[in-house]
């Protein structure tokens, strides 16, 4: 068998872009693939580009060479565009050989090791007012045991770009201990910062909280610095879930090591697809480390997260934005996987479980922007 074609599908799927990828073979099989690195998909094409020029005519069983050609087959290696690319093209890669023997993904992975997929939920607003609460009570009340949080925002006068820590950090503080107070022990709760802080301001926050107010803080500061996440570790107990914007097992190295996360956010169209994200899950496993898969993106990325969930011992919840809205119309996605109650049962077809429209990729692209935010005296800071 032979790959007989790759192509990409920068799409805009109503809510946002999305970066999809198919590969052929000349045995009429083929797979489905997806690419994060959100708002610059075009860079992410043109990897793909790169690579297809050398992937035709290439045996598409052969996943683990492939992934390292595309790896070492450069001298400026890695890169979140690169494995972005990579990661579509490997997710692709599986979905098309699992087709192939008729198995679902996590076969070819040693087989599934749960029936379904836990998730965690996402409130619907701030931690800014007492309707958080109400909303972390209503979402309880469904059955969701898991609840994160985004930051608390003050009133910015119309503003939406305008984002200060210090007031945030209060304000969120204050809202995130009265939902504990609300809910009580059992509940698992857990605040999405977003890399948005500095060391100082994220101890600040945590410092400010009653013990177990949190269970988990998500991207308290950015990960360029290991060292910063070491001296933010010095002084807080709080367990750290971080690892989205990771892209390589040698990226991961350090925080799996030193013990600088605590659930691994892995992001299987940002780290390199099924092959590499596998690698980083049995280190964690070696380091009684939980992954908390970031699934941010479309119906190809849940698939595969679903798929890597079901194959891996240390797992504890997949991010889910269906119980938000975040849906995709059946039109552009014919297959996809459904929600059930806080979880996604895990499937027994061949493949990911997921098929995608390419009629709808003719729809004209879109140049989507994350929110520059910025500060009181003008100065950006990160989204």
């Amino acid at each position: 068998m032979k790959i007989t074609d790759v192509k990409s599908f920068p799409v805009w799927a109503g809510q946002r872009n999305l970066f999809v990828l198919k590969i052929e073979s000349d045995e009429g099989y083929y797979g489905w693939g997806e690419a994060g690195v959100s708002g610059r998909e075009l860079a992410v094409q043109g990897a793909v580009s790169h690579f297809r020029e050398f992937l035709i005519g290439k045996d598409p069983m052969r996943i683990g060479a492939l992934w390292q050609e595309m790896y070492r087959g450069q001298y400026f290696e890695g890169g979140r565009v690169l494995t972005g690319a990579i990661s579509a093209i490997d997710i692709a890669l599986h979905d098309l050989v699992a087709r192939k023997l008729g198995v679902p993904v996590y076969q070819l992975l040693g087989g599934k090791q749960r029936d379904y997929v836990p998730c965690f939920a996402t409130s619907t607003g701030p931690l800014a007012g007492p309707e958080v609460v109400e909303d972390a009570k209503r979402l309880f009340a469904q059955g969701w045991t898991v609840i994160r949080f985004g930051p608390g925002h003050p009133d910015t006068g119309g503003d939406e770009t305008l984002f200060e820590p210090r007031e945030s950090i209060a304000l969120t503080a204050e809202w995130i201990t009265k939902v504990r107070e609300a809910l009580g022990p059992r509940a698992v709760l857990g605040i999405d910062y977003h890399h948005r802080l500095s060391v100082a301001e994220a101890a600040s926050f945590c410092q400010m909280l009653p013990p177990h107010t949190l269970d988990f803080l998500e991207e308290p500061i950015r990960d360029e610095s290991p060292e910063a996440y070491v001296a933010l570790r010095s002084m807080t107990d709080i367990p750290f879930a971080t690892g989205e914007e990771i892209s390589s097992k040698w990226h991961f190295l350090p925080y799996i090591e030193r013990g600088l996360t605590n659930f691994a956010r892995v992001d299987i169209c940002n780290v390199g697809g099924f092959t590499e994200a596998k690698k980083v899950a049995g280190w964690c496993e070696a380091h009684y480390i939980d992954l908390m898969p970031h699934n941010p993106l479309g119906p190809i990325c849940t698939a595969a997260s679903i798929q890597l969930a079901a194959a891996v011992p240390n797992f504890d919840r997949l991010e889910d934005r269906a119980q938000q809205g975040l849906v995709y119309s059946t039109e552009m996605f014919p297959v996809q996987p459904m929600l059930e109650g806080d979880r996604y049962p895990v499937p027994t077809g061949p493949g990911l479980g997921v098929e995608f429209n390419e009629e709808m990729a003719g729809k004209p692209f879109e140049f989507w922007e994350a929110p520059h935010l910025h500060r009181r005296d003008g100065s950006y800071t990160n989204w």
